[in-house]
Order: C-alpha cells, then sequence, then structure tokens
C-alpha cells in the first residue's frame, strides 16, 4: 500500500533539496548506492517513511536534470498480468516524475504518447514493428492476438524502451510498492534491468508480506522455488537499506514540522513506535481534541490512530492476533510465557508478528511491541471475555506472585476485599523492590477491586494509589486515582492529597489547573499542614505558569511558616528554597540567608529528592556566579547517589544542570553527553521536553552547532508555549536571540531578545546574572545601529549589576561597551577595553566568553588596521576554543574577523587594508552597503534588515559620506577589492 508522503523536508544544504526529517545520513547511504550499484532496495515496515525517502531522491535526481520515472503499484496489480509494465509504459508515454497524491497512479490512456510530445513518442518510434505490437497490445492500445502477445517481442520492447531513455540523459526508476508487482510484470521488468546500461538507476520500495500469500502464519512470504521472485534483482546486502523508526528527538522534529503539538514527543513517540505515520495519526488525534489533552491525561488514541494500528494489527491471521493479545495483557511477555498460556504456535506466531514489525523479539524469547499503540489496540478490541480469558490463563503460569496477583485482580469484574488486599500487599512488595510504575498500578487496581461497602477504605487506597503515582511520575495513573475519589464523598484532606498528587505529575504543564489549586486551597480550610503543601504548589504555580515572582515568594514565605508552625521540616525547607529563588531573581539581598536556612533544614531531614531541592538550587546559584568548578563538583558527587536512588526527574534534573555548567565552563564534549542524556530520559518520562530542548541548545551552542542550537532553542520555545512556561520561554526565546547574533542574523537576534526583555521585565526580574541577555541584546543594538539604546540599557544594568556583586555580568557588560566605543569610532578605547575583559575571562575560568572576546578584538584591530594584532587575537582564540572543544567557535575563529568585503576567510590579504576607507562604516552600514552595492532598493534593503525605509535613506547617506561616493554604481566599485 502507497501513501501520501508525510513530505516533513528540510534543507540539507544551501538551496539544496531536503531530506525527510531524521532521514539524511540514510539518504546519503541511498545515494551511494545508487551511485556505486545503480541499485537500491528499500525495505521496512508500513507507515515508516520508504516512500517519503525514494521521493525525496527522486527530488534530488530531477533536480539534477535527470528523467524519473514512478511507478507506484496497488495490491490489486498483483493479480492483473502485466499491469505493472503496462503502468511502466504509460509512465514513459506521460512523462509522470511524482506519485499522484494517496499514491495512486493514473490508469494508462492510449492518448498519452501523443499527449507527451515528439520525445516521448520518438521512444516508441524507435521500436521494430513486432516490439512495438506487442507493447501495444500489453497497454490494450491494440487488440489481443488469440495467443497474446509475443512474450520475447515484449521483453526485447520493455528493454529497448529503458535503453531509449537512457541515450538522453541519466534514468531514475523508483518502483514504489514492488511486492504487489504482478508475476508477469516482474519477469519482463527483471529481463529489462538485466540488459539496462548504467545510465539507469533503480530504486525499489518494499513491504515485506509476513504473512505468506495465503494469510498463513507458518508460510514462507516468498515462493520456495525461487526466494528472489518478488524481487527485480537479486540483492546484495549492500543494495538493501533498511528504513528504520524515528528516534523520540525526530519524532518531535516531525510534529513541530506539521504543526502539531510537540510537548507529549515522547508519549507519541511511545505509543507510536517511531513509525512517522503512526506518530502523525496520534499528534493529529491530540490536535483535533476539543479540549487540550493535559500530561495527566492519557492519549487521545481514538480515531485516524486507532484505524491505523488496527490496518496493522488487522493484516495478521487470527491466530497471531490471539497470541498478540496475551503478550499484550502479560507485564513480562515472552514466547515461553504465552507458549504456556495456551498458544502451542506461540513462537510461530511471534515471529510472523516481529517479520511483520509489529513487535521484536530477543535472544531470551522475551517480547516487547514496536509501537505503544499496538499493545493498546489490541486490548481496547477486545471483549472483556477474552481479555478476562487471557489473564485468568496468565496467572497460572507466570512465576511471580506479584504478577500473578495483578493478573487474578484483572480477570474478574467483581470487587472483592480479600483479593483487594492481596493486591494493595503486592503494591507495597513492588514498591519494595524499587518498581514504582508497577508499584502504583498495583495500589490503584487495589483501590478499584475494593466494595463499595467498604467505601473508606477505597477512597483511602484512592489517595495511596494517587501518591504512589506521583512517586513514580505516572501522571496518567494520578488522575484516574484523583478522578474516581473526587467522584466519592471523600473528606477534604483526602481531596487535597489526591489533587496535590496530580499537580506534582503535571510537570512543566501547570496551566489549565486552576480549578484544581482552587478547590485545594478550600479544601484545606483548617488544616495547616495540608495548606502549607497547597501553598507551596502555588508557589511554583506563580513562577511557571504565571511568571509572577513576588506572588510566588509571598506564597512560599507563607507555605515555610505555616510549615513551621506544624513541625515539618521537609515542606519548610521546600519552601525556603522556593523563597530563595524568587529573591534572587528580585535581586534582594537576603536570598543567600534564606537558602542557607532552607539548606540547614535538609541536612536535619533529608527531602525525598532534588528537584526543587535547596541543594540543587545552591548548585545553580554557583552556576549563576560562575563559581562552576563548585557547582561541577557538587554535581558529580551527586549523580551517582541519584541514579541508583533517586526517580527520573531527578536525574533529569542533574543532567541538564551538568550540561549548563559544562557549557559555561567550556567542557563541550560533556556538556553535549549530558544534555543529550537528559533529553532521552525527559522523552522516555513523557515529560515535556521545552527544558531539556533549552538544555541542549546551551550546549549546542558551547561545542555543537551554531544550527542545531537554533533549532532546539525553537522547539523549546514552541513547546514552552504549549505548556505555558513562562520561565523556560524566557530562556528558551534567550538561548535563540543568542545563537541568532552569532550567526549574523541581527534583526531576527534583535526581535527574539527584545521579546527576552519584555518577558523578564514583566516578571519583574532584577538580578541579570541568572539570563544574561543584557549583553546581547546590546550587542545587537549596535549591530542595528542603535548605539544610544545599547548605551542605556549597558547603563542600567551596570549598577544592579555591582551593588550584586555580579562581576562577569559587568564583564560581559564591558565587551558590549567596547563594541560601543568601536561603532563610535573610538578604537584605541575598546580594543584596550577587549583586552583587558578577555583576560578578565581567562582568570574566571570562562574560556568561551574569552575566546568570544578575542574574536571581537581581533575586528576592532583589523578597524585600526592592525593586521598584526588582528591576526594575534583570532589565533589565540581559535588555541582556545580548540582546546575547549568548542566546534562551531573555533570555526567562527577562522572566518574573517571583521567580515569585510574582499576579505579572505583567512584573514589574508585584500581585506580592510585593501579598502581602508570601509573601516570608517559600522557593522550595520557595512551590511546596507553590501545590499545596495548587490542591487538592492531601498525598499528590499528595508525589508531585508527589518528596518524604515527612512532608516535606510538616512544610513545610506552616511555611508556615501564616509566613502566619498555619490550614487550606487560607486557605492558597487568602492566595495570591489
Amino acid at each position: 500500500m502507497t501513501t501520501a508522503p508525510y513530505l516533513a523536508l528540510r534543507p540539507t544544504g544551501p538551496g539544496g533539496p531536503s531530506a525527510p526529517v531524521g532521514r539524511e545520513e540514510l539518504l546519503a547511504r541511498l545515494e551511494r548506492a545508487l551511485h556505486t550499484r545503480g541499485r537500491a532496495l528499500l525495505t521496512g515496515p508500513a507507515g515508516v517513511g520508504k516512500t517519503e525517502l525514494a521521493l525525496a531522491e527522486a527530488t534530488r535526481a530531477e533536480a539534477r536534470g535527470e528523467t524519473v520515472l514512478w511507478l507506484a503499484t496497488l495490491p490489486s496489480d498483483r493479480e492483473i498480468p502485466g499491469a505493472s509494465a503496462a503502468a511502466l509504459v504509460a509512465s514513459v508515454a506521460a512523462t509522470v516524475h511524482r506519485p499522484q497524491p494517496g499514491g495512486r497512479r493514473r490508469e494508462p490512456r492510449p492518448a498519452d504518447k501523443a499527449a507527451a510530445g515528439p520525445e516521448a513518442s520518438a521512444v516508441f518510434d524507435e521500436l521494430p514493428g513486432p516490439q512495438r505490437t506487442a507493447v501495444a497490445m500489453l497497454c490494450r492500445e491494440a487488440p489481443l492476438d488469440a495467443g497474446g502477445w509475443d512474450p520475447i517481442a515484449l521483453r526485447l520492447g520493455i528493454a529497448q524502451i529503458l535503453r531509449t531513455l537512457t541515450r538522453r540523459g541519466p534514468v531514475l526508476l523508483v518502483v514504489d510498492g514492488v511486492q504487489h508487482v504482478d508475476a508477469d510484470s516482474a519477469d519482463l521488468l527483471r529481463f529489462a534491468l538485466h540488459l539496462a546500461p548504467p545510465a539507469l538507476r533503480v530504486v525499489a520500495v518494499e513491504t515485506p508480506e509476513p504473512y505468506g500469500e495465503a494469510g498463513e502464519p507458518y508460510r514462507a512470504p516468498h515462493r520456495p522455488d525461487d526466494p528472489h521472485a518478488a524481487h527485480l534483482w537479486v540483492p546484495s546486502e549492500a543494495d538493501v537499506l533498511l528504513v528504520p523508526p524515528l528516534h523520540a528527538d525526530e519524532i518531535a522534529e516531525l510534529l513541530i514540522h506539521h504543526r502539531l503539538p510537540s510537548r507529549m514527543a515522547g508519549r507519541i513517540h511511545r505509543a507510536s513506535g517511531g513509525n512517522p505515520r503512526l506518530a502523525l495519526a496520534v499528534g493529529r488525534s491530540l490536535a483535533d481534541a476539543r479540549t487540550p489533552v493535559h500530561h495527566a491525561e492519557a492519549l487521545t488514541l481514538s480515531g485516524r490512530a486507532r484505524d491505523l494500528a488496527r490496518q496493522l494489527l488487522g493484516a495478521a491471521p487470527l491466530a497471531v492476533r490471539e497470541t498478540l493479545l496475551l503478550a499484550a495483557l502479560a507485564l513480562r511477555p515472552s514466547s515461553t510465557l504465552v507458549r504456556r498460556a495456551g498458544r502451542p504456535n506461540a513462537e510461530a506466531d511471534l515471529a510472523a508478528a516481529e517479520r511483520a514489525g509489529l513487535v521484536s523479539l530477543a535472544e531470551d524469547g522475551s517480547v516487547t511491541f514496536t509501537a505503544g499503540l499496538l499493545p493498546s489496540t489490541l486490548v481496547h478490541d477486545a471483549c472483556w471475555a477474552e481479555r478476562s480469558a487471557g489473564h485468568a490463563a496468565l496467572a497460572e503460569v507466570v512465576d511471580d506472585p506479584v504478577e500473578a496477583v495483578r493478573h487474578r485482580a484483572l480477570a474478574t469484574d467483581s470487587p472483592d476485599e480479600d483479593l483487594a488486599a492481596e493486591v494493595a500487599n503486592a503494591a507495597d512488595l513492588a514498591r519494595r523492590r524499587g518498581n514504582s510504575a508497577l508499584a502504583a498500578e498495583l495500589a490503584l487496581l487495589a483501590a478499584e477491586s475494593t466494595p463499595g461497602r467498604h467505601g473508606t477504605r477505597r477512597i483511602a487506597r484512592l489517595v495511596d494509589a494517587a501518591e504512589e503515582a506521583a512517586r513514580a511520575a505516572r501522571a496518567d495513573l494520578a488522575m484516574r486515582a484523583a478522578t474516581d475519589l473526587l467522584a466519592r464523598d471523600a473528606v477534604p484532606s483526602d481531596r487535597v492529597r489526591a489533587r496535590l498528587a496530580v499537580l506534582d505529575t503535571a510537570g512543566q504543564g501547570l496551566t489549565g489547573l486552576d480549578e484544581m489549586y482552587v478547590h485545594a486551597m478550600e479544601d484545606s480550610e483548617g488544616d495547616t499542614a495540608l495548606r502549607a503543601a497547597v501553598q507551596l504548589r502555588l508557589a511554583v504555580k506563580y513562577v511557571l505558569a504565571d511568571g509572577d515572582p513576588q506572588r510566588s515568594r509571598t506564597a512560599a514565605v507563607e507555605s515555610a511558616a505555616l510549615a513551621a508552625s506544624m513541625g515539618d521540616p521537609r515542606t519548610a525547607a521546600q519552601a525556603l528554597t522556593v523563597q530563595a529563588r524568587m529573591e534572587r531573581a528580585l535581586g534582594a539581598p537576603d536570598a543567600e540567608a534564606v537558602l542557607a536556612q532552607a539548606r540547614a533544614l535538609e541536612l536535619a531531614e533529608r527531602p525525598l529528592g532534588i528537584r526543587n531541592a535547596a541543594q540543587i538550587l545552591t548548585i545553580r546559584h554557583a552556576l549563576f556566579d560562575d563559581r562552576l568548578t563548585d557547582a561541577r563538583d557538587e554535581l558529580n558527587a551527586l549523580l551517582p547517589l541519584v541514579q541508583r536512588r533517586g526517580s527520573v526527574e531527578d536525574t533529569i534534573e542533574l543532567f541538564s544542570t551538568l550540561a549548563a555548567v559544562e557549557s559555561r565552563m567550556g567542557a563541550c564534549a560533556a556538556a553535549l553527553a549530558h544534555a543529550g542524556q537528559s533529553l532521552a530520559l525527559t522523552l522516555e518520562a513523557g515529560l515535556s521536553p521545552g527544558p531539556a530542548w533549552y538544555t541542549l541548545a546551551l550546549a549546542e551552542t558551547a561545542g555543537g552547532s551554531f544550527a542545531r542550537a537554533a533549532s532546539y532553542a525553537r522547539r523549546s520555545v514552541q513547546a514552552s508555549e504549549e505548556e505555558g512556561d513562562r520561565v523556560f520561554l524566557s530562556r528558551s526565546r534567550y538561548a535563540l536571540g543568542r545563537v541568532q547574533l552569532i550567526n549574523g542574523d541581527v534583526a531576527a537576534a534583535l526581535e527574539t531578545l527584545r521579546r527576552v526583555q519584555a518577558d523578564e521585565r514583566a516578571q519583574s526580574t532584577v538580578d541579570p546574572s541568572m539570563l544574561r541577555w543584557h549583553e546581547e541584546l546590546a550587542e545587537a543594538l549596535l549591530a542595528h545601529d542603535a548605539g544610544d539604546e545599547a548605551l542605556a540599557l549597558l547603563d542600567e544594568v551596570r549598577p544592579v549589576a555591582a551593588r550584586l556583586g555580579r562581576s562577569t555580568v559587568l564583564l560581559g557588560c564591558d565587551r558590549a561597551h567596547a563594541l560601543w566605543l568601536a561603532a563610535e569610532g573610538r578604537t584605541d578605547e575598546a580594543a584596550q577595553l577587549l583586552t583587558r575583559t578577555a583576560e578578565a575571562f581567562g582568570r574566571a575560568g570562562l574560556p568561551l566568553e574569552r575566546g568570544r572576546a578575542l574574536i571581537a578584538l581581533a575586528r576592532v584591530e583589523r578597524r585600526r588596521r592592525r593586521r598584526s594584532a588582528a591576526q594575534s587575537a583570532l589565533q589565540t582564540a581559535a588555541s582556545v576554543f580548540e582546546r575547549a572543544g568548542a566546534t562551531p567557535w573555533l570555526a567562527l575563529a577562522c572566518e574573517s574577523p571583521a567580515g569585510a568585503v574582499g576579505e579572505s576567510p583567512g584573514g589574508g590579504s585584500g581585506g580592510e587594508e585593501a579598502l581602508p576607507a570601509l573601516s570608517s562604516l559600522t557593522e550595520a552600514e557595512l551590511r546596507l552597503a553590501r545590499l545596495v552595492g548587490q542591487g538592492a532598493s531601498n525598499q528590499e534593503a528595508a525589508a531585508k534588515l527589518y528596518l524604515s525605509v527612512k532608516t535606510v535613506e538616512a544610513r545610506l547617506t552616511r555611508i556615501y559620506q564616509k566613502l566619498d561616493v555619490r550614487s550606487r554604481a560607486q557605492l558597487a566599485t568602492a566595495l570591489r577589492p
């Protein structure tokens, strides 16, 4: 079956054709196979993106001027002798280069050759009479003789058509759905390809048929007398390219390309198994939902998503589906377990399912579904009797008493107190084993198995289930438990505890939960301990969702006081931590003292986790203050302990903070590794990827790729907007604006950084060390020829940084101020200040900042026409970046330091020394001069630089005066080296 391409394409080079998301390397392998062997077979399960990959290669071939023939087969073709060969002839006649929407091809028509023009007609006119007649019979353009067409003439005719096409230039033939090619056509094409010259390259797209021609799982899918009967050539290992599922991060990018919500990319990846078609179906289900699906809710797996899963499962024989249902019901499915549970042919059934891409089988026989949507759909579509029988059979054969109790509980729909007590005990055992996810599931199952007459006991178990789900980060189970409890006559304290469990699993997605906070406040009235807990959650909400640190601090102060009055040091420590965080943001002088109080309480009462704990905030304060060695040492000491005993969210927090520290201190390779681990864990846990993408943007900016950094920052912006996370929205915009500025996209950087400025001011953030946007915005303003505004911004932030003792913030301001001096023509002062600033950054242990200041110094020295000094500064910067592993910065240091027209990348002759007048232009003026010199009108230049036409005219007047020219022609001449 062929489908419309998902067409999530992105550039692989400047102005070049595009590749599907996550397929750049595979597309390169495809091109190498075609170049060296002329043949390639793309294979993989349905929906994995084989057609899209072939289409990308066809697009590239077409861009090179090659002839592209696209043959898209249909399942019914297999039963029609010669159908595919006739379609190929029709595609030649009609010069079809692209599949029709939905993978449908147009039926051959006699008028095609006439409509195709004289060149296509010549292909057929060159055929000898018998061959032309045989081809006409094949396409039903001539009546069939009693004996049918001449098979030898037809073979030679098809081969001659392809040879004639290749004489006019290279030809790429794509056969999409080679498994549907009828036997006669396969024989004709094999013969033609055997005689074809090297100029004909072929891509075959195959979806393997695992169940045999009769739909039986125990029959080989190909004819035993000819194992290659369905292939157009005998494929070798080098020809066959398996198209794998996409990784979770690639699924997120795919969703973004299709303007679908990316905040649940991890959960969508688990549901789809990385299959692009399934992922997009799930993503569209979420997008089409009447109300946004929250992290604490189950995914909406209805409509198209379920239908696609049913199509994949429906192709399997009934016996295979019954075996798969048992595997779906088991906690740890294996072929042995399923066989013992009543499926004697389990191994053969599962092997057939593996060939179909539904499951994967390990050496020990353990079974893993390739997509979470598959077992979900199997269970969803099975009737109660089937599910009950399956669980009952599994309960008899599993070797773990915890699993046996689970299956016995799921096999009955009658509440039973004895059984509920057994399940509750099993939940405790699972918890002691460290399996928090299973403990949460069993705790909820125990509550649901409790008879209605034991209402108080059921409510108590629902509270336990909600809190167990919160500890396991199982938002869906917490919501189920809370929903059940809130529908019952529970006391206020139980309602509050259930709601707090839901809030604790919401992650960054606190927007839309206002009603839950309101009810929690109402129900906690008169209960000081619970009110302290609710106020603590409100303090977090006020800063994350509302962007109001003042209100957050007030709530945190109240929570700490209430907790202290109840002798609850754990809640008091958490509240004081939030208070210290807000005090720091608001520039209060006692932030460190408050944090010390929280730290002291934590030492006396060990916290349940490190996320939002005083210990991790102490480390982050060290990061803000650039006490980076201290921060890294503390994190490295914590990491082994958290990895052994902590929650996944704690581990994510540590990896993320460690990556931020290493990015700042220039340990670039380690930063990239830890940021990648943070993202992988985030997506695996189904949490919002916004914070992890922000961290990865920082790490990529330091040591990876500026382009990837911008991509991750944009993803973080989108996810944070979807979540309503004001804190990380501001951070991700800062990361994006910074990399835009470094890349020279000044107009975009200015727009982005102005939004950061507005966000931070709206949140009343005072401390400039927490997000260092001031120096970046000042530099963007200078590059945009807004020197007065840049100077005013620096004059505004300097006193605050000095009062708070933020010495490295002042160094960043010094770098920006030096650029202002250079823009004003005071290059001697600028060079001196940049020299001092670079040295100070070096002493502070900030190699990347030192290198950045040296690049700025090199540009200023070039403007001073001190070529040797500029080259020395640039070489020193390159050495600094090389030691740090700062790959993108090293590449930047190897470019022209001033970016002047005519300057060689290495800073050789022909730069500003050859054009001394250009040294008088600011960078903003130089950019405008280049555009105008290349022929841009004032309106075009204004649009390109995001300026008004009047500003362009005024700036152009200054350029004319500085260069002593009077026309655009003279300006273009002055810009030539």
